[in-house]
């Protein structure tokens, strides 16, 4: 059976690749420095790893050791100097290793670069390549543009420009031509090229159907997304260093990141070649096109799966999906205001509470504000708080509740609402009831998923009043419950 190396497994290539192999039926072994960081992996007890920082010679030499196919997915992201320096030192000692172990293949996945006055980033990329091609092991070198999926920098970055700007003045590589690719056609490359004829040994240019400016990205974007049409004024005075920090204080990605990312976009970086399609033919339906990617990434195929998103992030059901192991600021603006609170009941007490909220109960905090919310819904044509519930007592999935509805119920322990008032994005409650060193615990999470730039305006106005509503109710209920078990503190 072919074992496979996968190092960058942390980040957001490898953390996909590796599933992708064990489902082909390959070994894995995974080079990471702080194998920690794979704790929270679906896959973690179907691999090996192997600690070892790719400058070190010797822990690489016996990472590689028994290895078929090495991938090298190491990339250095940043604005500071140096970073050409460390990429060339980590690809030199992993080259040399991989020479001495016998791999019969490296497989690498860089950046498409241009032809001319490529950026620094997009200049040691290839130049990592280079050094790989020369170290006397089979390689393939696969040059993608923007990959489209949600966790990659490049789309988020897209994702968040066009959803908190309807009106965007951009820098002049707004224009610029690019060919983005779909996550799910990178990875299906990665793993086929580990099958390669011996005699391949070259670099590969990899996109998707579409060729697209920066500006047409964020409109299909919009689109896709049901997002208002974005007006977009490009300008020639945004220096890459102003952009980076223009990026930045629009967006979650930290400048250092957007930085490399914004001087990649200078240069047009477009396919010269699809000779890939020889060894890896196109599937029948073709590539995936760019608003399909994005539909992919957003998860938006199913009304259903925004939920899922935040709910089940650590079992991510498609190469798109958010993982444990991406940056904080990947997957979009998610808004959360989460108490937790020690009730002094027992627990099939406070559930009984928590079942029969709503209706004639009410919702435990401020009555008043309640009503008046329910009034405005019901002006702005929404359901109100007329529909009450079903049952005074039991719930059951699907149940409406005032203008909430019952998405998921685990009797004893959760209660998801999902909101049905007109919000400019779709909002969720979820209450719970747990034991905790003997203490009954409420929790409480009200989350949102702002949609586009009136979603995140709404939810910075009414976070003054959450302590007023959502502050109240974690101790109204547990004082509910309280006295329904005899306790008066």
């Amino acid at each position: 059976m072919t074992r496979c190396l996968v190092t960058g497994a942390t980040g957001y290539i490898g953390g996909r690749l590796v599933p992708e192999l064990l489902d082909a039926g390959y070994r894995v072994r995974c080079m990471v420095r702080s194998p920690d960081r794979l704790r929270d992996q679906t896959w973690r007890g179907d691999v090996e790893i192997g600690e070892a920082d790719a400058t070190d010679p010797e822990r690489t030499r016996a990472v590689l050791d028994g290895i078929d196919v090495a991938y090298y997915l190491i990339h250095t992201m940043g604005s500071g100097r140096g970073f050409a320096g460390k990429d060339r030192a980590a690809v030199t000692a992993f080259a040399a290793a991989a020479k001495d172990a016998a791999v019969r293949r490296i497989v690498y996945l860089g950046g498409l670069t241009p032809v001319s006055d490529p950026s620094p980033h997009m200049r040691s990329r290839g130049e990592v390549a280079r050094i790989l091609l020369d170290s006397g092991v089979p390689t393939v070198a696969l040059r993608a543009a923007v990959v489209i999926g949600s966790g990659s920098a490049s789309f988020e970055m897209l994702r968040h420009l066009t959803e908190r700007l309807p009106v965007m003045i951009t820098p002049h590589w707004v224009r610029t031509r690019t060919q983005p690719i779909a996550i799910r056609d990178v990875l299906r490359y990665l793993v086929r090229c580990a099958e390669l004829p011996h005699e391949v040994h070259r670099q590969f240019d990899i996109g998707g159907p579409d060729v697209l400016t920066y500006g047409d990205m964020m409109r299909g974007y919009a689109a896709v997304a049901g997002l208002p049409p974005r007006l977009i004024l490009p300008v020639p005075l945004l220096t890459p260093r102003l952009s980076s920090y223009w990026v930045g204080l629009v967006t979650p990605v930290p400048a250092g990141v957007a930085r490399p990312l914004v001087e990649s976009l200078r240069n047009e970086t477009v396919c010269r070649e699809h000779d890939i399609a020889r060894y890896v033919p196109d599937p029948p339906e073709g590539l995936v096109g760019f608003e399909q990617a994005v539909e992919l990434a957003l998860h938006r195929i199913k009304e259903a799966d925004v939920a899922t998103r935040w709910s089940s992030a650590s079992t991510p059901g498609a190469p798109s999906d958010p993982l444990p192991t991406d940056p904080d600021w990947a997957g979009g603006s998610l808004y959360v205001d989460e108490r937790h609170t020690i009730v002094h009941a027992k627990p099939e007490t406070l559930w009984r509470v928590i079942e029969g909220i709503g209706g004639d109960n009410g919702w435990y905090s401020l009555p008043v504000a309640w009503r008046i919310r329910g009034f405005l819904d019901r002006l702005l044509g929404g359901v109100g708080l007329r529909r009450g519930r079903r049952d005074p007592h039991r719930l059951r999935v699907g149940d409406a509740l005032d203008f909430w509805r019952v998405e998921e119920i685990v009797p004893g322990s959760l209660l998801r609402l999902r909101a049905e008032m007109r919000l400019p994005g779709p909002a969720w409650l979820e209450l719970t009831c747990h034991e905790d060193d003997g203490r009954t615990v409420y929790g409480q999470r009200a989350i949102f998923h702002p949609h586009g730039l009136l979603g995140h305006l709404y939810w910075w106005a009414i976070t003054p009043f959450h302590g007023l509503i959502f502050g109240r109710m974690p101790r109204n209920i547990a004082r509910a419950a309280g006295h329904r078990s005899g306790n008066r503190c």
